[in-house]
């Protein structure tokens, strides 16, 4: 079965059985300053996933990836750095992006998707050790819990990644130690937003402790370089696990002074840094423009051509002249962005989370103030991208029937594959369309059919 065909008889089993929504989540998935985290908002059912759909999801994610990452040598001739200033990277973030460069780019991200009629879209890509939801799977084991839930996934052979664990086992091999090395790891933030996250950095310590890693936890004002080696307080560090965003160095007037003694102790091999900055590189929407340019169709092959017209959404660089619409017509981008605002969103290359995103079909977005910003956006670091028409999904309530909500998937991608799911939704009725934590968002997770017995 497909995903609607499963949450169709879902739903249809919870209102037979007369179970209430609350009663579904009645078992929260994190202690106590977790739930705090999540404001305890938190999804009355899971998402549903076939088993083909996962792996076509799975398959085209990993397509999207490849081809972003043979970008600067097949568009720049190996220069990254003048890959990075054609996504939009300014200088500070170009000089990390060198001083960290990765022998490889990591696995580890979470594609921010629609679904629409047609199938899945892509928001935005993440790729990096910041990524939030990584406890996704806390969320489905907590769902678990009532019978009626255990139940249908047990009937429909219904199952869910452990992402913690893959993460861990991501982690420990990008960073170059063997299993059961037991490597000191320090999950690092920013001074300012590390009180926020702490508690998060807490919870993670108890799980990595049980699976094979020494984790700490502090802010990047508390590292210090010396004896050859970084430190946390007492304890030599083995790998750094960022939580700060390449974003964060144009952002942070500090933040020089405290990364860049990182960077030159991990330059020197004197500690792994999990991720390396130029994960974000690939991440950033400018390259996603690059992707979606007809120009650079034969740079690719016919699997990763496949993907990118199933999940890629039309993207373009906003800079004057012409450009290539889907139905092969050649139109100047501004007049057409002008013209075409409530059918398009302007975004800036490298923010994440909805940050500095304008949705051009939103009521309080004057044909002036669209265009006043779509101009002062001529040449500098935003694409324009075609707007997603999600299709709703339906989730238990406590009195009624189901109500419609928009989900944004956070498909994550490891190193070991598919690695679940992080689902953030806003009720239709709240027309919320941007959704985040910080917008009221509700958090959930996802089950995915196991592959058909074998006979």
């Amino acid at each position: 079965m497909n995903r609607s065909e499963l949450t169709e008889q879902y739903l249809a089993e919870v209102k037979r059985r007369g179970v209430r929504g609350s009663d579904l989540v009645a078992t929260p998935p994190h202690p106590p300053e977790l739930h705090a985290y999540y404001h305890g908002r938190y999804l009355t059912r899971p998402l549903f996933l076939g088993h083909a759909e996962k792996e076509q999801l799975y398959a085209d994610l990993a397509n999207l990836r490849s081809a972003l990452i043979s970008l600067p040598d097949k568009l720049y001739g190996g220069d990254l750095a003048g890959f990075a200033r054609a996504v939009g990277m300014t200088e500070v973030q170009v000089s990390a992006i060198l001083r960290s460069r990765g022998s490889s780019v990591t696995h580890q991200g979470r594609a921010d998707l629609y679904a629409d009629a047609s199938g899945f879209k892509l928001l935005e890509l993440n790729l990096g050790s910041a990524l939030g939801g990584i406890d996704n799977s806390d969320m489905c084991a907590a769902l678990l819990a009532h019978p009626v839930l255990a139940e249908f996934a047990q009937t429909h052979r219904l199952d869910y990644v452990d992402t913690i664990r893959e993460q861990a086992r991501c982690l420990v091999a990008e960073s170059g130690f063997p299993p059961g090395s037991r490597p000191v790891l320090a999950t690092v933030d920013w001074p300012a937003s590390y009180p926020m996250l702490e508690p998060l950095m807490r919870y993670f310590a108890v799980h990595l402790r049980a699976l094979g890693i020494d984790p700490i936890f502090g802010h990047l004002g508390q590292l210090v370089v010396r004896d050859g080696g970084v430190w946390l307080g007492d304890r030599k560090v083995d790998i750094i696990q960022r939580v700060f965003m390449l974003e964060d160095l144009q952002e942070n007037p500090e933040a020089t002074a405290l990364v860049d003694p990182l960077l030159d102790a991990a330059a020197r091999g004197e500690v792994a840094l999990f991720t390396p900055m130029d994960a974000e590189l690939f991440a950033s929407k400018g390259a996603l423009a690059m992707l979606s340019d007809e120009a650079n169709r034969h740079l690719f092959d016919q699997p990763q051509l496949a993907s990118l017209d199933r999940i890629l959404p039309w993207t373009r660089m906003v800079r004057p002249g012409p450009v290539t619409l889907e139905d092969g017509r050649r139109v100047d981008l501004l007049d057409y962005a002008l013209g075409h605002q409530h059918d398009l969103a302007l975004k800036p290359t490298s923010r994440h989370g909805g940050h500095g995103v304008l949705l051009g079909w939103r009521p309080d977005v004057t044909a002036a103030a669209w265009e006043e910003q779509v101009r002062a956006a001529l040449d500098g670091r935003y694409v324009i991208q075609r707007r997603i028409r999600p299709v709703p999904e339906l989730f238990p309530t406590d009195a009624g029937d189901p109500t419609p909500w928009i989900v944004s998937w956070g498909v994550i991608t490891l190193r070991s594959g598919y690695g679940g799911v992080y689902a953030r939704a806003s009720s239709v009725e709240s027309d919320v369309e941007i959704l985040s934590l910080g917008t009221g968002a509700y958090s959930g997770s996802c089950l995915h059919a196991l592959p058909p017995p074998t006979p």
